[in-house]
């Protein structure tokens, strides 16, 4: 039995009917999903905040981490659980320093060790890998190998995170290998999430 669970990622659209989505998706698999990153592009802070709010107490009455991509600022503002950085959009000390002791503060790190142990050594709470497979949400130019997920499970504490077009067919090697936790989006908001959550859980069991 394996501890992996599931990281999800916001579609960029998050009107209309989503919060609805997101609710079913997170009560199919309680205890499975832990975290939500809230992920829209093109909108202001203002905006995204109020897109923001009805997902923030969604998450907050499952105890689901409130993860805001890319803005300190953002999360900052909104009092969310937690910031995922790029390796373009600040460093994690500044993160810490704005967003406090308890935030959760994850950090791209492609394909790379280095990148990797660069954000332990600046206090991430955890680092993600990937894509591991061709994604449709977004491009990507780095392709890791599974050996990267197994070296860092043995060397250090930090949980990784796997990410990148990865659906419930071609998880298990991902979840053998090591990996914290899947990053999913478009292999659960592209269909039935109810259906999709069930599908993970089988196979991460499986795994």
């Amino acid at each position: 039995m394996t501890d992996c669970q599931l990281y999800l990622i916001s579609p960029l659209d998050v009107s209309g009917d989503f919060p609805h989505r997101l609710e079913r998706a997170l009560d199919a698999g309680p205890g499975l999903v832990t975290a939500f990153q809230f992920r829209v592009k093109g909108v202001d802070q203002h905006e995204a905040a109020r897109l923001a709010e009805p997902l923030q107490a969604i998450c907050a009455a499952r105890d689901v981490a409130f993860i805001v991509n890319d803005s300190i600022a953002l999360a900052k503002r909104i009092g969310a659980d937690g910031v995922h950085l790029g390796q373009g959009d600040g460093d994690p000390k500044d993160a810490r320093a704005q967003l406090g002791r308890e935030a959760q503060i994850g950090v791209t790190c492609h394909a790379s060790k280095h990148l990797a142990m660069e954000a332990g050594e600046a206090g991430a709470d955890y680092v993600a890998f990937g894509a591991f497979f061709p994604s449709t949400t977004k491009e990507t130019e780095h392709r890791p190998e599974l050996e990267i997920l197994e070296w860092w499970s043995k060397v250090f504490e930090i949980p990784c995170v796997a990410i990148g077009g990865i659906t419930p067919e071609n998880c298990a090697p991902l979840v053998e290998a090591g990996a914290d936790f899947l990053a999913v989006s478009g292999a659960v908001w592209g269909g039935d999430e109810v259906a999709a959550i069930a599908a993970f859980a089988e196979a991460i069991r499986a795994a």
